[in-house]
């Protein structure tokens, strides 16, 4: 219905009730009247009508005036002010209500537009707040950029689905080949690189996350005319769960041609040499057995000698004019448990083959250097052919040391392999997956590995295996761990383990723990050796909050003497210590100060180590879960140099300001600040809790360095 004729009904039906109201009025009053004061009523009436009704209409004009100040003053503007309210919130947040209507009326819109004001003004903010982290993202997003496309090799990062999320200028160039724009955003890696060896790696990956490594997955693939290596490392999600993984491809065709074709040169001569030695042996022992000889055999000898001499040094003449310019060559081979490769082929051949698979294991951590996806296809082919030949249904995996070697055992029951087949699934070609460019047989892979294949039967028992030995490797040694400039680090305790530690507690997340961020400053970098304690200084963080009014500092007289070189670092004399309170009174007033925290510090092994040796002297110890905020930086940069994780370098990179420098309170203050920027920067690598930074930082290089 149309504004204006509701209200004009809603005035019709005013004046009706008006009407009615005063017809009644008039009727109780005639009613009341005598016929006398009737009648004189009546001659008074006469000629007098019309002034009745314009009186009649003129009060229903007052009324219908007042009514329509009503309303203008309250229903209408209640309207209008609804509407524009819905225009502030919805379309122009500039806009602002016209102010009108009543004297409530006025007072609301002038409130409105003040939390119209306020409201906008809010929104200002966030949008500007957006926009700068927006600008902070655009700016590591170049730096990201900036950083791939230096990187010299190809790398490529994907989700489980294999849909390409970024790469670099070099994986496109490697990758493309014939079929521009093979590699994109949203692209699938599947429809480039050969599908089976990717899952085959994300497999890797999941087992090795399921046993708590850090694995890495090693493969070679072919790509058009290319031979590429392939490392493969994971992404991981909050949970901890594989969500993508990190491709690293190295173009190794050169390398590996070149390592055939010296294999091939080595054979060759290995082969054609023979035959000469053997000649020149032979003449060689019937001179020797026969010195009676007269001298036209033994010059007949000799020149036997000479003529296969001079034709094995031609040989070997012409094999290195042809390839002695070649650099040698490896095969791209992977170190790995022999227990991985058994697990792996109890995987393939139950879900392949659908057989039944029993392990057994020697218990030794056998090393071994393997093409692990070529062989594990291989041995799965070799298996179901075995199947086939044997009718088997079940099969034992054995492995077991001989000598330098593993030997791996497939057993089984019932009817024994002919030797001929064998043979023949030898000179066979394999179905790789692309990862030889030629093709190779079981042979060729066999000879790659340095391993042997062969058939064992009982036809008495009727227990039959096939075995396959290869050369027991030694793993590469860990790199050494670095040594950092400054204090030295202290890990004769361990720090991962304090008695403090519950179940509980280890569950909550970083960001709602209670943390006491402390330093001490001391007399030397030798607490073994007598160094004490000279300054402690602490603050708290509660709630993700650095609360800097809640701090401990408190000079400690070490009652001994202080080295200039340590004054010169902390600027703290004899006499500043003189009159101060011993360890003894101090650490009780520290230990109550960081009751029901986690203790958190840089380099804590140093500082813990100084508060370990004062538990006898002092009774007292301090048990609460430690952090170290050297070991963090270790985790979220893993890529720095060591001495871009001491404090102030530390510090520097994330933003924060370096104030009261080698002060015990100071470096507090700095590294309680250092921490909290670090928690978001671990998050985003899986680690929430206060166990995942434990068992993360306990992984760390730094945290196994011994003094």
């Amino acid at each position: 219905m149309r504004p204006w004729l509701a209200f004009a009904l809603r005035l019709a039906g005013l004046c009706a009730l008006a009407g009615g109201l005063l017809g009644l009025v008039g009727l109780l009053l005639w009613l009341d009247l005598t016929v006398v004061e009737r009648d004189l009523l009546q001659a008074m009436l006469v000629g007098r009508g019309a002034l009745l009704v314009l009186l009649g209409l003129l009060l229903l004009a007052v009324l219908g005036a007042l009514l329509q100040l009503w309303h203008s003053a309250y229903p209408a503007a209640a309207k209008r002010l609804e509407e524009e309210v819905g225009i502030i919130h919805r379309v122009n947040p500039q806009h602002r209500v016209a102010i009108g209507g009543a004297k409530p009326m006025r007072r609301l819109g002038h409130a409105l537009n003040d939390f119209a004001a306020a409201y906008d003004a809010q929104r200002q903010d966030v949008e500007g707040r957006i926009a700068q982290t927006n600008a902070r993202l655009e700016q590591e997003k170049n730096r990201l950029a900036a950083l791939m496309s230096e990187l010299a090799q190809s790398v490529l990062v994907c989700n489980v689905e294999g849909r390409i999320l970024l790469y670099n200028p070099q994986a496109s160039q490697l990758l493309e080949g014939r079929e521009a724009g093979a590699v994109g955003l949203g692209r699938s890696l599947f429809g480039i690189l050969d599908q089976r060896l990717i899952s085959h790696g994300l497999e890797t990956l999941r087992q090795g996350l399921e046993q708590g490594a850090s694995p890495v997955a090693h493969f070679v693939t072919a790509h058009a005319t290319q031979l590429l290596r392939a490392r493969m490392v994971p992404v991981l999600g909050q949970p901890g769960e594989l969500i993508g993984f990190v491709l690293i491809l190295e173009d190794v065709t050169q390398s590996v041609e070149l390592a055939s074709r010296r294999e091939h040169l080595l054979r060759q001569l290995t082969e054609g040499s023979r035959a000469a030695l053997g000649n020149i042996r032979a003449a060689a022992e019937t001179l020797q057995q026969y010195p009676e000889m007269d001298a036209t055999h033994r010059q007949r000898f000799g020149e036997v000698i000479r003529d296969e001499a001079e034709r094995l040094s031609l040989s070997l003449e012409q094999g290195l004019a042809r390839h002695g310019d070649q650099p040698g060559g490896q095969w791209p081979l992977e170190e790995m448990l022999a227990t991985d490769l058994l697990c792996a082929l109890q995987r393939n051949f139950s879900t392949t083959l659908g057989l039944s698979v029993r392990c057994q294991d020697s218990g030794e951590p056998l090393w071994l250097s393997l093409d692990s996806y070529s062989l594990v296809q291989a041995l799965t082919q070799v298996m179901d052919a075995l199947a086939v030949a044997c009718a088997i249904h079940a099969v034992d995996l054995k492995l077991s040391t001989v000598g330098r070697f593993a030997r791996l055992a497939l057993c089984w029951a019932g009817e024994p392999l002919e030797p001929g087949l064998l043979h023949q699934w030898e000179e066979r070609a394999l179905s790789l997956g692309g990862t030889d460019p030629a093709g190779c047989t079981l042979k060729d892979l066999l000879e790659r590995h340095g391993g042997e294949l062969w058939s064992q039967a009982d036809r008495g028992s009727g227990h039959n295996c096939l075995c396959l030995q290869l050369p027991i490797t030694l793993p590469h040694p860990a790199a050494p761990a670095p040594v950092l400039q400054g204090r030295p680090v202290y890990y004769d305790f361990d720090l991962f383990s304090q008695p403090g530690q519950t179940p509980e507690l280890d569950e909550r997340p970083l960001r709602e723990l209670a943390y006491t961020v402390f330093d001490t400053e001391t007399t030397g970098l030798a607490p073994s050796e007598g160094d004490e304690i000279i300054s402690i200084g602490a603050v708290r963080i509660v709630n993700a909050r650095l609360l800097k009014q809640e701090c401990f500092e408190q000079l400690v007289d070490p009652r001994r003497s202080i080295p200039r070189a340590s004054q010169q670092v902390h600027g703290l004399s004899p006499q500043m210590l003189a009159g101060q309170p011993t360890i003894e009174r101090v650490l009780p007033l520290f230990q109550r100060f960081a009751e029901d925290t986690v203790l958190v510090a840089h380099n804590a092994a140093f500082d813990m180590r100084f508060l370990q040796l004062k538990e006898a002297q002092t009774g007292i110890r301090f048990i609460q879960p430690v952090l170290d905020t050297l070991l963090l930086s270790a985790l979220v940069h893993p890529g720095h140099a060591p001495d871009e994780h001491r404090l102030e370098q530390i510090a520097a990179r994330l933003g924060v300001s370096v104030i009261g420098r080698h002060t015990a309170l100071g470096d507090a203050m700095v590294t309680g600040e250092v921490f909290l920027k670090l928690i978001p920067l671990l998050a985003e690598r899986g680690i929430h809790t206060l166990r995942q930074a434990r068992e993360a930082s306990r992984k760390t290089c730094y945290s196994k360095l011994e003094y």
